[in-house]
């Protein structure tokens, strides 16, 4: 499947407008592209990005529709990530999963929790009993995981709502913790390889 990329704009302290011309490079425009750069090659690699430079004096009118007027401007999708000074790694990764999150749905099993979680240990627990395949993220240690459950998870329980762990999906559906999930595979539970599925398949 192709996936269309999510575009990353950063408008550097260069260009010209008229009779001005910026002449003097802009440290912390270098510094927030390496950033960029290396964030995409570790944080967020695998995920489907383009950067897209630009000149701030030769098209500042264009940041500006965004709120973004001082220069490193840095805009992931449509939405203002940081200005004025180099951007922050943080906000850029979480943007940047955000956007992603957005576009792509979330394929099989998966349980996002924390190692010192009891209830993330039963949810693991009954997925092993199970014979369930699963790819498990752990969301201290690793914050592209973190911000994957918070933006999938936000929507679907509401933005006021505490989000705990585990929070779980099966087939790409949506489960919630471990004790929906022990609802589910308290069933009689049989994996079913050849459609890549199982029996505790929420229906669609």
């Amino acid at each position: 499947m192709n996936q269309k990329p999510i575009k990353v704009f950063l408008y550097r302290w260069a260009g010209s407008w008229g009779p001005f011309k910026i002449k003097i490079p802009c440290g912390e425009c270098t510094l927030t592209k390496d950033v960029i750069l290396d964030a995409l090659e570790k944080e967020l690699f695998g995920i489907p990005v383009e950067l897209v430079l630009r000149e701030w004096l030769s098209e500042w009118w264009k940041p500006i529709i965004r709120g973004g007027w001082h220069a490193p401007i840095v805009i992931v999708g449509d939405k203002l990530v940081s200005q004025g000074s180099a951007i922050n790694r943080g906000l850029l990764t979480q943007a940047v999963i955000e956007a992603y999150v957005s576009s792509f749905k979330i394929e099989g099993n998966h349980i996002f929790g924390k190692e010192s979680c009891p209830h993330c240990k039963r949810a693991k627990e009954y997925l092993k009993q199970a014979q369930i395949p699963y790819e498990y993220h752990d969301v201290v240690s690793n914050p592209r995981d973190l911000y994957e459950m918070l933006a999938r998870v936000k929507p679907l329980i509401g933005s006021k709502v505490p989000v705990t762990v585990p929070q779980i999906w099966i087939d790409g559906a949506y489960i919630g913790g471990a004790d929906q999930l022990s609802h589910i595979v308290h069933q009689q539970v049989e994996p079913n390889y050849d459609r890549g599925q199982c029996s505790i398949s929420p229906e669609r």
